[in-house]
């Protein structure tokens, strides 16, 4: 997306593994900024550094994370966040524009295919052509017509492209995340660690991504990916909170969660224990929430619907209280009757109370 390390994809070592995966991580941490946009309880890093960008240095991170993400991000592994800069500091401008444009080429469709654009020399054309390409390939919903205008104006201009992409993401890593990542990076190592000494190759595949990030995946749309994958990177994350994300490096599947330690584990970690707790609590600290789960544990399951005119809450708040709950464990989500419904997870709740207890006195 200095001196490479060991690639990811390596047929001679374990197929699933968990790693630090130090430029993944700051890349993940940083489209963290924008996701904030639709998800509460992400680690409070990242209001911080939001409130810290002006307007326009937060419109450039979104043109440079959204409008030109696939020539930001890494192919392969590097050993830290500034060696892949440098990285990106020594690319060929033109080898940046490209795999940004062969991806575009050769991802899925998910609107209307079109033999109309089949080159990059098609794709830029011109502004009209690149916006029409990407809405039929990717779908109106999916495409920022304004973003992508301005990623135009780079994609054609290969040098300033790399240019806005490097002095951008030194700018943000000096600035907001250098620092945060000394701090972080203990914890996420001792992550890494507790799950390393447990065999993920002895299981299923499902079974792995699920006993790591602590999310039921079943049912997922991307959960194919899992077996298809050559290889499968689970990197702990300090600022995801309760939620858990994905990435492509070639054939190998990353799976992002956030740090913690393994159910069983007799390892210590107080800071990562701490930050799990803090996740944790930081869904019921908030009286909205709480009507919600007070809702569904008098009346039982709800739809989304329901608990949105039964509490007059907005749609979008609603979602947001929602998907905060069920990544975290306090709602379990299924499908009925084509809409999502909830119903509560007590065990859950009473977990959360075991740890603060442990966590605190030492005794569950």
């Amino acid at each position: 997306m200095p001196a490479a390390v060991q690639t990811i994809i390596d047929p001679q070592t374990n197929i699933i593994e968990v790693a630090l995966e130090p430029a993944n991580n700051a890349l993940h941490s940083l489209m963290l900024l924008i996701k904030a946009e639709k998800l509460t309880g992400l680690d409070p890093w990242v209001g911080r550094t939001i409130a810290a960008l002006s307007a326009t240095e937060y419109q450039t991170h979104r043109l440079v994370m959204l409008g030109l993400h696939y020539a930001v991000y890494p192919e392969r592994s590097w050993s830290s966040f500034p060696a892949y800069l440098s990285h990106l500091e020594n690319a060929d401008p033109i080898y940046l524009r490209d795999r940004m444009l062969d991806m575009y080429l050769n991802m899925p469709c998910q609107g209307v295919e079109t033999a109309q654009y089949e080159t990059m020399e098609d794709v830029l054309r011109s502004a009209e052509d690149y916006l029409t390409f990407l809405t039929n390939r990717f779908g109106s919903e999916l495409v920022d017509e304004e973003l992508e205008k301005q990623a135009y104006t780079y994609a054609v201009n290969p040098t300033a492209l790399k240019l806005l992409v490097v002095s951008h993401l030194r700018s943000m890593w000096e600035q907001h995340l250098a620092a945060e990542w000394s701090r972080v990076k203990p914890m996420l190592q001792a992550s890494v660690e507790a799950f390393q000494a447990i065999d993920l190759n002895g299981m299923q595949r499902i079974e792995a991504a699920e006993f790591v990030t602590g999310h039921s995946l079943s049912g997922k749309s991307w959960a194919k990916w899992l077996e298809k994958a050559e290889r499968v990177v689970f990197m702990p994350s300090a600022h995801v909170g309760p939620y858990f994300g994905q990435f492509k490096q070639g054939e190998t599947l990353g799976l992002v969660f956030g740090a913690r330690l393994p159910e069983g584990t007799n390892i210590t970690a107080p800071d990562l224990s701490r930050q799990e707790i803090v996740v944790r609590l930081s869904a019921l600290a908030d009286d909205t929430r709480l009507r919600i789960l007070r809702l569904v544990f008098e009346h039982g399951e709800h739809s989304s619907q329901d608990i949105m005119h039964e509490l007059d809450l907005s749609q979008s708040a609603t979602s947001r209280h929602l998907k905060q709950l069920s990544a975290n464990g306090y709602l379990i989500e299924r499908r009925c009757e084509g809409a999502k419904c909830y119903s509560l997870n007590e065990e859950r709740i009473h977990d959360t109370l075991r740890a603060i207890a442990l966590f605190l006195t030492g005794e569950p």
